[in-house]
């Protein structure tokens, strides 16, 4: 497998594993890797896909559960979901992928 060139990152860590950072506590650290990293736009874009995904997932997980009956149905299969894109979207990242999210990619991608 041949290594990507993804530049360097103005936070001095490595972009695959910035990029992975940025998913590691959600929106949290997309959110701080917004602010620190000025010039990688690989970095860039992952933290902003991470703000936008799980800033979305974390209001759904707010909402749900006040939902009568359906509401709490939906729960789990909401928490399931979360898990798997989070544990795909770091391991997409730490292999140096630009992999978009149906919608939330495209936004990302145009915001970087």
């Amino acid at each position: 497998m041949e290594e990507k060139d993804l530049g360097t990152s103005s936070t001095g860590i490595n972009p695959t594993v910035a990029g992975l950072l940025c998913y590691l506590v959600g929106f949290v650290t997309g959110i701080i890797f917004l602010i620190i990293e000025k010039e990688n736009k690989f970095v860039r874009f992952h933290a902003t896909q991470s703000v936008l995904t799980f800033g979305f997932l974390f209001v759904l997980h707010v909402v749900l559960p006040l939902i009568p009956f359906l509401g709490w149905l939906l729960v789990w299969p909401a928490h399931i979901v979360t898990l798997v894109v989070w544990i795909l979207l770091m391991v997409k990242a730490f292999k140096g992928e630009y992999y978009k999210l149906p919608i939330v990619g495209d936004i990302a991608e145009q915001k970087v």
